[in-house]
């Protein structure tokens, strides 16, 4: 702790070194996850202010502040004196007040080897009208921790849940808090009737009356030495105050019971509030916890919630207009059986060409071109109508599955931005941007493609082998059997230091061959010969599955 604590003053002094407000254009900002994503409650622009990344070997935490303007679509970074230290898992949350205001809370800052973790309690406001960050010491408010959730709620910042982990123990939270925006003061809530059990990552959104609403999360437990078991929640809680939300209000927890196609359990999704009184959730991770190890299944689907018929229904894509009718014929069915599933077919806009290239097994460089349509290209659409009706609906584009992504929602379009998704013992994270106007539900856009040299993974063995030795023989025994792997097969691709490739490769394979032939068919198109796409989808899953670096 001490040393975390060093470590995050070295970084304040070197920020402290800022004197002036620079605002510079920059590229997208780089990969991460766990920042957050914020509408500016004023401009047309998105504000992204920190979050984590990890190569394989070393955690990088950042502080910095971008802004993405939305109708220029480009980056800039601020660079604002005496920011707030650097920390990912934390809350924002916007205020109109005097130009806009961008509180953060909480979070956490992770030793380089990502095994210690420095949970903050201090609370920040940014100034967006002036450009200044301003620090607010105020006494009685939550512990340090991280995974918690804040709302803006009459004037008052409700915080709920989070966790604190150190290096021996953790232990997760379901207190509530409010902070006073006017006389800038700290309460704790003590709710009425039973409220829910500690976790972390809810998701937690206001009603336009002022009451809150809390759903899922995740917590885990300790059920023996060195064991853990993760409880995935999904159930839902309403505490309100009847009052003008005023620190005396009396605060009651009410359980709801919603109506509808409820999300299928998971953790790591993240939340935005949309148009309509309707919250929503994206993404996520529903991990299979074994003794030893944890696989999980990640997810790029929308569910909303509507406040005022408590009712959870799939986001369901509508396609453009002009694919409507012949949609329906050939659609209708399964669009409403289907769930979540119909947010893979889609049309995007443009014309853009996107380039991939995969190495297939013998070592021949596969170019997948993903052209998306634009107007001048409607005549060649219309004469395919005969293979859409059967269920293909031309080119496609949508987000990867993946957790811990930023969201945010301006104007009704919801943007998604970042977040990881893992590939056997590898960890990608993203630096991709898209958009879907949530009142059409028609179709994802592409704002910025994931960088493919932006993908770094190091492997552990490379840096630390007392960690290996820590980990028991397997992993040194892997470790070996990879190094004979490699030299054995000079000028081929390299091999991934953890993996057997006809073993795990293949148990992985069967597990996700679904995921990868769906992408590429979304990355080749509705005539590519499914014998092609097959070999392509094994083809992708072997290049993400062995280390490519």
């Amino acid at each position: 702790q001490e040393d975390l604590e060093a470590l995050i003053a070295e970084f304040q002094s070197l920020d402290a070194k800022k004197t002036q407000v620079i605002e510079t254009s920059c590229p997208p900002p780089s990969p991460r996850l766990n920042g957050s994503l914020s509408a500016h409650p004023e401009k047309d622009e998105l504000i992204l202010f920190g979050g984590e990344y990890f190569n394989g070997q070393k955690t990088y935490l950042y502080n910095e502040l971008y802004v993405y303007n939305i109708r220029k679509n480009s980056w800039s970074k601020l660079e604002i004196p005496n920011p707030p230290p650097r920390r990912c898992a934390h809350q924002a949350a916007v205020v109109p007040t005097a130009g806009g205001q961008l509180w953060v809370f909480g979070g956490e800052f992770a030793s380089p080897n990502g095994e210690q973790f420095y949970h903050y309690k201090d609370l920040w406001v940014l100034h967006l009208a002036t450009k200044t960050w301003e620090q607010i010491k105020a006494s009685g408010g939550p512990s340090g921790r991280s995974g918690h959730r804040m709302v803006a709620c009459k004037r008052q910042l409700i915080i709920f849940g989070g966790f604190h982990e150190s290096a021996r123990d953790y232990i997760y939270y379901n207190d509530v808090y409010a902070f006073n925006l006017d006389s800038f003061t700290w309460s704790k809530l003590a709710p009425s009737g039973i409220g829910p059990a500690p976790r972390s990552g809810c998701q937690m959104a206001t009603t336009p009356e002022g009451s809150i609403i809390i759903y899922g999360g995740y917590s885990k437990q300790r059920i023996k030495k060195d064991v853990d078991k993760g409880t995935l929640h999904t159930d839902m809680f309403l505490p309100r105050t009847e009052g003008a939300g005023k620190e005396e209000d009396k605060w009651a927890w009410s359980r709801l019971n919603p109506s509808g196609v409820k999300p299928t359990p998971r953790s790591g999704f993240s939340v935005a509030m949309g148009p309509n009184n309707r919250s929503l959730l994206f993404g996520g991770v529903h991990d299979e916890e074994e003794e030893e190890s944890i696989e999980g299944d990640f997810f790029n689907d929308i569910y909303f919630y509507d406040i005022g018929k408590n009712r959870w229904f799939p986001g369901q894509l509508k396609g453009p207009k002009s694919e409507k009718r012949k949609r329906r014929r050939g659609k209708q069915a399964e669009a409403e059986g289907a769930g979540d599933e119909d947010m893979e077919k889609q049309h995007p806009q443009g014309p853009v060409e996107i380039v991939k290239e995969v190495v297939a097994e013998d070592g021949t460089v596969m170019t997948i071109k993903q052209v998306i349509s634009g107007p001048a290209e409607e005549k060649e659409r219309s004469e395919s109508e005969e293979e859409e009706e059967d269920g293909a609906l031309g080119q496609q584009v949508e987000p990867c599955p993946r957790s811990n992504a930023m969201l945010a929602v301006k104007h009704g379009v919801l943007y998604v931005y970042g977040g990881m998704f893992e590939v056997g013992d590898r960890q990608f994270t993203l630096s991709d941007l898209y958009s879907i106007d949530l009142h059409k539900m028609e179709e994802w856009k592409v704002l910025v493609e994931m960088d493919p040299k932006a993908q770094e993974w190091l492997e552990e063995s490379e840096s630390d082998e007392e960690d290996d030795d820590m980990e028991g023989a397997e992993g040194g025994e892997e470790e070996e059997e990879s190094s004979e792997e490699e030299s054995e097969d000079e000028g081929g691709e390299e091999q991934h230091p953890s993996v057997q490739p006809d073993e795990k490769h293949a148990d992985y394979l069967s597990r996700t061959e679904q995921y990868w032939i769906k992408l590429a068919r979304s990355n080749m198109g509705p005539d590519a010969k499914e014998k092609k796409v097959v070999k392509v989808a094994h083809a992708m899953a072997k290049t993400f599955y062995e280390d490519s670096v």
